[in-house]
């Protein structure tokens, strides 16, 4: 997913001023350099709040004082959007926000009202990210176990200034229960592990569990119900016997004697019509339920023809999306010819204007051939949400169409022992009616019954929906994703100052950590000493995790890393501002440099996809001639993130 900051915006509450505007650049590291108590540990914070935090961490003080809006204009797949969210004031968080779209976002001047609130963000952020509308594990009711959402996504973007370099804590804001917590839920999903076609075979399972477990107890009733009803039998027929419905004699020994002697009785033994107010009453009440079952029918008809109208959908969007697919290799000539033809390495096509322009064309179809299908997952995880809530409610009517016409059933066998009945025959007419019941409820509960064929169906789909849903599968690809994070830190760890450099980190999705494993050895990260391991090692599994995210079509983390005074382990002292003016051959300087040097070849590699903010006391002689690496913004004297002259006429 595209998402790189390309401003961050202050406004004043002053109207004499105009807005600070911070311009970054895209796919590069940028840098801001500068002395304490300048504003830069307000960055991630501020960034943090514009997008929509549940608090704002921004430092109280001038920063607070002085703004009244803060702001980021980030450049997304669907153009620009500057989120702004108003300073909270007394209180601890507002829900103001103002939002501008559009290809390019001019930044107002002033924002005088709220356009929307951080909740309607957070949906939008969400929406953007492509992130599935179903729960990770269907039907908990526990917090950290619902949807992903785009907050927390947020712990792989951010390293401040307390994390950057923490032995206990890896992820921005894990160190709290409910983040760390909904953060281990969220890692296989985030890895690749889950997907969201995975998800909705999850949410199936467990509607077709919960049917299963339903139809299982109501068969389990019938079925004792009938072997009570077997043991009786011979009751039943003597009681028979002596309303003369059958003749004296011995009771038939086997079950199935006794049934075909019990059946022959409601056949032959018929009693006299009854009244027709008896008739009429049974009469109406069938009506009224036959209305009923009209009524349920035509909804479960609008369901199916829901269903069916969202499986066409996602066979046309499967079609569209193969279709696009097609286009995009085909039109991928053109830029690697346009490419060639900039560089001047076409040597036997030689491009006239009008070809040029042709090749233009070609590249910009390009484009919206690729725009077009970055937005192509968010079309299939809607509809999966809705085939999952289409099939809820036509379960749903399933069940009270089943009820209604069970009813419908045992009125017209009372209709037609109410025409047969007799005034003088009601012991007659009450046995009769009971016999023809139960024998109802054995038959039902018969091995071939139509409860029993759809206990089996409902078997057969739960075992298979189970099977797609394996549980060993999703641990195996969570493996997998490891071992290639493994294979990635690997190559960074070398280049930084950690102690041990050929020993291999993993990332532990449990404990929200990594394990430095060494020939006879594992070691959590708290384990280990020292401050320049663990500053390595954050920065070699925070790197890592943004190049495995970029391996994906379409991840939905942002390729965002802000660290904040990465080079406090070096120079802890907020008065040393780092330079390597007669210091060439620190040891320091060099492990703070190959820092820097890490993060501008990943930004370079990535080929403008990942973008990297670093907040620092260096000066630039440390970095300045890195490649990926740009100055941002020198904040010491009078330069800070507040301009002073705000505070001088306040």
């Amino acid at each position: 997913m595209q998402f790189q900051i390309l401003k961050l915006i202050l406004w004043p509450r002053s109207h004499v001023h105009q807005p600070r505007i911070l311009q970054f650049q895209p796919g590069v590291v940028n840098v801001i350099s500068g002395a304490s108590k300048t504003g830069k540990s307000a960055v991630i914070p501020i960034i943090d709040y514009c997008l929509a935090s549940e608090k704002c961490a921004i430092p109280v003080g001038v920063i607070r004082d002085q703004c009244e809006w803060f702001g980021v204009l980030i450049q997304t797949d669907e153009g620009q959007k500057l989120f702004a969210r108003r300073e909270p004031g007394d209180q601890q968080v507002t829900n103001d926000m103002f939002v501008v779209e559009g290809d390019v976002v001019a930044i107002p001047s002033r924002i005088e009202l709220k356009n929307t609130t951080s909740d309607n963000v957070k949906r939008q952020l969400d929406r953007l990210a492509g992130l599935p509308q179903l729960e990770l594990e269907p039907g908990s009711e526990r917090p950290f176990k619902a949807r992903p959402s785009f907050r927390d996504l947020a712990a792989f973007n951010f390293q401040p200034q307390n994390i950057v370099a923490n032995p206990g804590v890896l992820f921005f804001k894990a160190d709290t229960t409910e983040h760390r917590e909904k953060l281990k839920s969220i890692f296989p999903y985030v890895l690749g592990a889950v997907t969201p076609a995975l998800l909705q075979v999850r949410h199936e399972l467990e509607l077709a569990r919960a049917d299963l477990r339903r139809k299982e107890t109501a068969l389990l009733r019938m079925r004792r119900a009938s072997s009570d009803w077997l043991h009786e039998a011979q009751t039943w027929f003597l009681k028979a016997v002596q309303l003369g419905l059958a003749p004296p004699g011995q009771v038939p020994d086997s079950a199935p004697s006794l049934l075909d002697a019990l059946r022959a009785m409601l056949k032959e033994q018929l009693p006299p019509p009854a009244s027709p107010a008896q008739v009429d009453s049974v009469l109406a009440h069938l009506a009224e339920l036959r209305s009923q079952e009209r009524s349920v029918a035509e909804t479960m008809m609008r369901h199916r023809q829901r269903l069916t109208e969202i499986r066409r959908l996602r066979e046309s969007g499967q079609n569209y999306g193969d279709a696009l697919r097609l286009q995009r290799d085909r039109l991928a000539i053109s830029e690697w010819l346009r490419n060639r033809a900039i560089s001047g390495s076409i040597e036997v096509l030689e491009l006239t204007q009008h070809s040029a322009q042709k090749l233009d064309s070609l590249c910009a179809a390009l484009q919206t051939v690729e725009a077009n299908a970055e937005t192509y997952p968010m079309f299939t995880d809607t509809l999966s949400a809705e085939f999952v809530e289409q099939q809820r409610s036509l379960h749903v009517e399933s069940e009270a169409l089943a009820a209604i016409r069970t009813r419908i059933e045992a009125l017209e066998g009372e209709s037609e022992t109410a025409k047969q009945s007799s005034a003088d025959l009601r012991a007659i007419d009450r046995f009769l009616g009971n016999l023809e019941q139960a024998l109802k409820v054995y038959d039902r509960s018969d091995d071939h019954s139509p409860l029993e064929e759809e206990v089996n169906a409902l078997r057969e789909r739960t075992e298979s929906l189970a099977r797609e849903a394996s549980e060993a599968a999703t641990q195996m690809k969570i493996k997998i994703a490891l071992d290639r994070l493994e294979g990635l830190t690997s190559r960074v760890v070398p280049k930084l100052d950690a102690e041990w450099k050929n020993a291999p980190i993993r990332l532990d999705i449990k404990e929200l950590t990594v394990q430095v494993k060494r020939k006879d050895r594992s070691d959590y990260l708290w384990e280990v000493g020292s401050g320049a391991n663990w500053l390595a090692y954050h920065v070699a599994m925070t790197l890592a995790l943004q190049q495995y995210f970029l391996q994906f079509k379409r991840h939905p983390a942002p390729a965002l890393l802000v660290y904040d005074q990465p080079s406090q382990v070096y120079f802890p002292k907020q008065e040393d501002l780092i330079s390597s003016v007669g210091a060439e051959n620190s040891d320091d300087i060099k492990a703070v440099r190959s820092v820097f040097k890490v993060l501008g070849d990943a930004t370079l590699k990535a080929e403008g996809k990942l973008q990297v903010i670093v907040l620092d006391h260096a000066h630039t002689d440390v970095w300045g001639d890195l490649d990926g690496v740009s100055l941002t913004a020198e904040w010491r004297g009078d330069e800070k993130l507040v301009p002073v002259h705000w505070q001088t006429m306040s």
